[in-house]
């Protein structure tokens, strides 16, 4: 039987932070919705969506927290357990910085131009 789930590796332009519970990512450019009309169902219309990659990270001593709110044009990564890894271009971070001080817990969401999922 095959993983599924479990271990992953987030890196943020080759740098690993430490990864905390789970992660969350969208890779799909574009939404498509129905358009509904009075008697039918007209078509439909594709609008873009932001692409993103986001979870929680252990704030180190080591990880300069502005450092990593001010980061642009950044790659990042998520190397799964099931061997696949999924890649987020041209990203910025997008997360509000919340930061919990029970278990050093950082959210961290980068929203980014481009994404895919390369196979195991």
């Amino acid at each position: 039987m095959s993983r599924i789930g479990g271990i992953l590796f987030f890196k943020v332009d080759g740098v690993q932070y430490d990864a905390k519970g789970e992660f969350t990512y969208r890779l799909n450019p574009d939404k498509k919705e129905m358009v509904p009309g009075a008697d039918r169902i007209h078509g439909h219309v594709v609008n873009p969506q932001v692409q993103f990659i986001e979870g929680a990270i252990t704030d180190s001593s080591s990880i300069d927290l502005q450092v990593l709110f001010a980061l642009e044009d950044s790659t990042v990564t998520l190397n799964l357990a099931n061997g696949k890894t999924v890649v987020l271009r041209n990203a910025v971070f997008a997360g509000e910085g919340d930061a919990t001080t029970s278990e050093g817990e950082v959210a961290v969401r980068f929203e980014g131009l481009s994404g895919e999922v390369i196979p195991a």
